[in-house]
C-alpha cells in the first residue's frame, strides 16, 4: 500500500484522537474544528475497511485494530517530530554539499587557508573542491561557485573580491629580445610569438593593457596556447615567445633574469581571485558561511571598479 500525504495527515489525525480520546481535546492540539477530524477519521477508516474507534456520547476508545495501529505508530510520530525539530534546531546552520572549481594558484593562496578551518567549524557540510584552470560552466557543470580572476567575470554571476589587486606583465627571455626585439606599444605585438592563454575551451584570452586611462586590447598568436601557467612560463623561459601573465606568478624568474618585463608602463592591473556564483541562484547557509570566511580572512583592500559585491 502506497502511503500519500492524507493517509499521514489522517495518520496524525488518528493518533491524537486516540491519545487523548476525546475529539474536542484532539482539536485543540491539532488547531482544527472537532467535526473536521470526525469527517477525517471515517476517511482513513472507510480506506482501510477497518474501524478503528468506538465512539459513544461519553468517550471515544481505540477498537483491537486501533489500539494495535496506534502502538505501531506512536514510535513512528514521535521519531518523525524529533527529525523535523532537529531540523528547526539547526535551520541556520550549513548542512549539505558544496562543489567549487579554482586553478593551482586560488586554491594555494585563497581557499587552502581557510576551507580545513571551515570544516571544522561546519562538520555538516561536505565540500568537494576541483582543480580547474579553464573557468567553468558553473550551471551546467554542477558547480555551486568557482574562484577565478576578476577581470574574468562571466555574464550573470555576482563576484565577491578575495585578494588585492593583480598587475599583469608581459614577459620574455633576454634571448628572446634579443633576436626579435623589445616592443614598444602594445600594437607591435601582432610582430612577435606571444605565447596563448585559454580561458575556456571556446575563449582565447586577448592580451589588455592600460595607459593614460585607455584600454587596449590585442589578439595574440605564437607557438602554444594553454591555461597552464608552468606551460606559458616555460615556454617564455625557453624563448618560444612573450608570455602574458600576473607578476606575482614570474617574481623569481624576473629576480633571477631569465624572464624581463616589457611594456611595462601598459601593463594594467586587475581585480585579483574573486569567488563567482550564479546571480539567480539562492544562497545558502553554507556558501555564504564559507563567503564570510573568506572574507574575513584575506580582507581586501579596495573594490575593483566594474565588480560588483551584492553581498555586504
Amino acid at each position: 500500500m502506497t502511503i500519500t500525504r492524507t493517509d499521514l495527515a489522517e495518520l496524525a489525525v488518528f493518533a491524537a484522537v486516540a491519545r487523548h480520546q476525546s475529539f474536542s481535546k484532539a482539536a485543540l492540539e491539532l488547531g482544527v474544528s472537532a467535526s473536521a477530524l470526525s469527517h477525517s477519521l471515517k476517511g482513513l477508516e472507510s480506506r482501510l475497511g477497518v474501524r478503528l474507534l468506538n465512539r459513544s456520547t461519553r468517550a471515544v476508545v481505540p477498537t483491537d485494530a486501533g489500539q494495535r495501529l496506534l502502538q505501531q505508530l506512536v514510535p513512528t510520530l514521535t521519531q518523525l517530530e524529533g527529525a523535523l525539530d532537529e531540523l528547526t534546531r539547526h535551520s541556520d546552520e550549513p548542512v549539505g554539499r558544496l562543489k567549487i572549481c579554482a586553478p593551482r594558484g586560488a586554491i594555494d593562496e585563497v581557499l587552502a587557508p581557510v576551507l580545513i578551518d571551515y570544516l571544522v567549524r561546519y562538520p555538516r557540510v561536505q565540500v568537494e573542491v576541483v582543480e580547474q584552470e579553464l573557468m567553468p560552466r558553473l550551471i551546467e557543470d554542477g558547480y555551486d561557485a568557482a574562484i577565478f580572476y576578476g577581470d574574468l567575470l562571466p555574464k550573470e554571476m555576482i563576484a565577491i573580491p578575495l585578494g588585492p589587486l593583480q598587475r599583469y606583465l608581459v614577459v620574455g627571455s633576454p634571448a628572446y629580445l634579443a633576436r626579435r626585439g623589445t616592443p614598444q606599444h602594445p600594437a607591435e605585438l601582432v610582430q612577435h610569438d606571444c605565447i596563448g592563454y585559454r580561458l575556456t575551451p571556446h575563449h582565447h584570452y586577448r592580451w589588455a593593457f592600460a595607459a593614460d586611462g585607455k584600454l587596449l586590447e590585442i589578439e595574440v598568436s605564437g607557438p602554444l596556447t594553454t591555461s597552464t601557467p608552468a606551460l606559458y612560463l616555460g615556454a617564455a623561459e625557453a624563448g618560444l615567445g612573450l608570455a602574458y601573465c600576473l607578476e606575482e606568478e614570474v617574481r623569481q624568474q624576473l629576480a633571477s633574469g631569465s624572464l624581463v618585463s616589457v611594456l611595462t608602463s601598459w601593463s594594467p592591473t586587475f581585480a585579483g581571485f574573486c569567488l563567482f556564483y550564479p546571480s539567480r541562484h539562492q544562497l545558502g547557509h553554507g556558501l555564504r558561511a564559507l563567503i564570510d570566511m573568506l572574507k574575513a580572512h584575506h580582507q581586501p583592500p579596495q573594490l575593483l571598479s566594474g565588480i560588483h559585491q551584492l553581498i555586504k
